[in-house]
C-alpha cells in the first residue's frame, strides 16, 4: 500500500521586518534592516528592497549600510518577534494534526491522509490565508512528499507565495537550482562544491553516492539524497511545555548569599551551554527554593526567546532576589527553563555583540571538547555541583572567563 506523503512547509517571509511593518505601515515598501545599529552589529533581517543592493541577514551591519545607505535601520525587539510567532503557532496548532516549530518563524506540518478529506494543497492555501487574515504576516509554503523537497520549494515560492511539487517530480525540481539551496549546504560546504566545478543539484544527482561519500565524509549521503529529493525524516512534534531544569540540595542548610548566588548562576550558565549545544531556546525561567523546614517556593517569569548567558543569568539573579524573602536557611536551590522552540542565537543580535557569539562559539567548542564545566565566568568559578554531579576535572582547573558580555 502506498502511504503518500504531504509534508507542508511554512516559513515567515522576512519576519523581523514584516513585524516592524505590521508596527509602523510608513515601512512598508522602504528598505529596512534589522539588528545592530552600530558598527560592530550583525543584520538579523533584512527587507526584499536592501536585498537588491547585495545585502542578507548574518551580514556585519557596517559593511550592509556601505551596500544600501539609504536602508532604515531597526534595533530590533525580540519580545515583539516572539509574541507574533506564537500567534502564528496558535493558529497553527489548532488545525493541523501535527505541527513541529523549527524556529521562531518557520514551521512543518503533517497532512499525510488528508487528501481523503479535502486537498492538501486546497487546505495549506487556506491555512496560508488564514495566518495572514489573522496577522497581517507575510507567509509562504512549500507542499511535498518530504521535509527537504518542501523547504527548498517556499525558499522558490517566495516572497508571500505557495508551490506544490507532485510526487515524482522532486528530481526534476531540484535539478536546475543552485546546490547551496540544499540544506545542509554551508558556505564552507558550497566552496567545496564549487572548487570540484560543482554548482548545481543536477551535478550532484548526477555523481555516485560513493564519491559524495569520499569527498565529504558521513554527510556526503546525507546531501546526496537531500539532492535526489530522498529524505524520510519525520517530524518533530512542537511541545509547548519543553523545559530543562538543575537543583543542588546543600550538605548543611544555609543562608551564605555569595554561595547561594554562585550556584545559581553556575546552573544558568550550564543551562543555557546545553539549550545553545541543542540548538534550542526559552521562554520562560524560573528559580525555586527549598528552606530547612521543607517549605518550597518557585517564581518564573516570560522573557524574549533567547539562549544567551548574559541575558538569562541576571534574570535568573533578578528572580532569586524577588524569590528569598523568609530569611531562612535554604536546604535546596534549582533552575528552570522551558516554552523551549528550536532555534539559534540569532534572534538575539539585536545589540552590537558580534564579539559576544564568537565568545560563546568558541566557549562552547571547548565545553564541547573538555566537557560543560571546563570554562566558566569567574562569578560561578565557586560553586562545585551543578545539578548534583561533581565538576570533572580530573585534577585540571577549568579556564576562568572574566570577560564581560554584558
Amino acid at each position: 500500500m502506498n502511504n503518500k506523503r504531504a509534508i507542508l512547509h511554512l516559513d515567515l517571509d522576512t519576519f523581523f521586518v514584516s513585524c516592524e511593518r505590521l508596527i509602523d505601515s510608513r515601512l512598508i515598501g522602504k528598505p529596512i534592516l534589522v539588528g545592530g545599529t552600530g558598527d560592530r552589529g550583525v543584520v538579523s533581517a533584512a527587507s526584499y528592497e536592501t536585498r537588491l543592493f547585495g545585502v542578507h541577514s548574518g551580514m556585519p551591519m557596517k559593511m550592509a549600510r556601505q551596500l544600501c545607505p539609504e536602508a532604515i535601520l531597526i534595533k530590533g525587539n525580540a519580545g515583539t518577534y516572539t509574541k507574533y510567532s506564537k500567534q502564528v503557532t496558535e493558529i497553527l496548532k489548532e488545525k493541523v494534526p501535527i505541527l513541529e516549530k523549527a524556529s521562531v518563524d518557520e514551521f512543518y506540518a503533517d497532512l499525510t491522509g488528508m487528501d481523503k478529506f479535502f486537498g492538501c494543497y486546497k487546505f495549506a492555501s487556506e491555512l496560508r490565508q488564514r495566518v495572514i487574515s489573522k496577522t497581517g504576516l507575510p507567509i509562504s509554503f512549500g507542499l511535498s512528499i518530504n521535509k527537504t523537497v518542501s523547504k527548498v520549494a517556499t525558499g522558490e515560492a517566495k516572497p508571500n507565495n505557495q508551490i506544490k511539487i507532485d510526487e515524482g517530480y522532486e528530481k526534476p525540481f531540484l535539478a536546475p537550482l543552485s546546490i547551496k539551496k540544499i540544506p545542509q549546504v554551508g558556505d564552507k560546504t558550497y566552496q567545496t562544491f564549487c572548487n570540484l566545478g560543482i554548482k548545481r543539484v543536477r551535478k550532484v544527482q548526477e555523481m555516485p553516492v560513493e564519491m559524495m561519500e569520499s569527498v565529504f565524509g558521513k554527510n556526503g549521503r546525507s546531501i546526496w539524497k537531500k539532492a535526489n529529493g530522498i529524505d524520510h525524516t519525520a517530524l518533530v512534534e512542537f511541545h509547548e511545555r519543553k523545559s530543562i531544569s538543575s537543583e543542588r540540595t546543600y550538605g548543611r542548610d544555609t543562608t551564605d548569599m555569595n554561595q547561594l548566588k554562585t550556584s545559581i548562576k553556575a546552573m544558568a550558565e550550564n543551562l543555557a551551554f546545553q539549550l545553545r549545544n541543542g540548538e534550542k531556546l526559552t521562554s520562560c525561567v524560573a528559580v525555586k527554593i527549598r528552606y530547612s523546614d521543607f517549605n518550597t517556593y518557585t517564581k518564573q517569569c516570560k522573557i524574549p526567546y533567547t539562549a544567551a548567558d548574559h541575558i538569562l543569568i541576571p534574570k535568573i539573579e533578578e528572580l532569586f532576589n524577588t524569590l528569598y524573602n523568609r530569611r531562612l536557611r535554604i536546604r535546596l536551590v534549582g533552575v528552570k527553563f522551558s516554552d523551549l522552540v528550536p532555534g539559534r542565537y540569532q534572534i538575539g543580535l539585536f545589540e552590537d555583540v558580534k564579539k559576544t557569539v564568537n565568545l560563546y562559539k568558541a566557549m562552547d567548542d571547548l565545553r564541547q571538547r573538555y566537557g560543560a564545566r571546563s570554562v566558566m565566568r569567574a562569578s560561578t568559578f565557586g560553586a562545585k555541583t551543578i545539578g548534583g554531579v561533581t565538576n570533572p576535572f580530573n585534577g585540571e582547573p577549568p579556564i576562568v572567563l572574566a570577560h564581560r558580555t554584558a
